[in-house]
């Protein structure tokens, strides 16, 4: 589960059920979810998947497992946006594509736009070459056409 999806461990101690299940709300919505779990047993499952960076950091406290699906981004800015309206969360590790994440890195990760818009923004620069240079060219053939339209406006004249 934490090899082929974002995941995002975070601190809830004295966040209420109502609090906490609306989190999970906003999560469901967008096809993440949160498990509450044991930190030994995150320590196991790291193990068990060969994320040793994972299994050897120390973990403490009250300890929740946010996953999902879904992009990557859309999980950290939730998180993010959670952990601001709560004092109580803070975000202690995440792993992505099976690499350890610190807090910082969580929320350079919430900070990039969506993968939909990254992907835009490649294609405009992979297309902006070929539109450049097809103005280039159209503008060459226009200006041949000027100078041949110039040149007959003038035999026109002299006749």
């Amino acid at each position: 589960m934490l090899k082929d999806r974002p995941a995002i461990l975070i601190s809830y101690q004295g966040l209420t059920a109502n609090v906490f299940n609306e989190f999970r709300g906003k999560l469901t919505a967008i096809g993440a979810e949160c498990h509450v779990v044991p930190n030994t047993l995150v320590k196991k499952a790291a193990e068990k998947l060969g994320l040793e960076n994972l299994a050897g950091v120390e973990l403490s406290g009250d300890t929740a497992l946010v996953s999902g699906s879904c992009d990557a981004v859309q999980i950290a800015k939730l998180v993010r946006e959670f952990a601001k309206a709560k004092e109580q969360v803070k975000v202690k590790y995440g792993v992505l594509d099976g690499n350890l994440l610190t807090p910082a890195d969580v929320d350079a990760l919430a900070d990039l736009p969506s993968r939909e818009v990254l992907l835009a923004q490649l294609l405009g620069l992979l297309q902006a070459p070929g539109s450049q240079l097809v103005r280039v060219l159209n503008a060459k053939v226009a200006s041949i056409v000027y100078v041949l339209d110039a040149y007959c406006k003038s035999k026109e004249q002299v006749a």
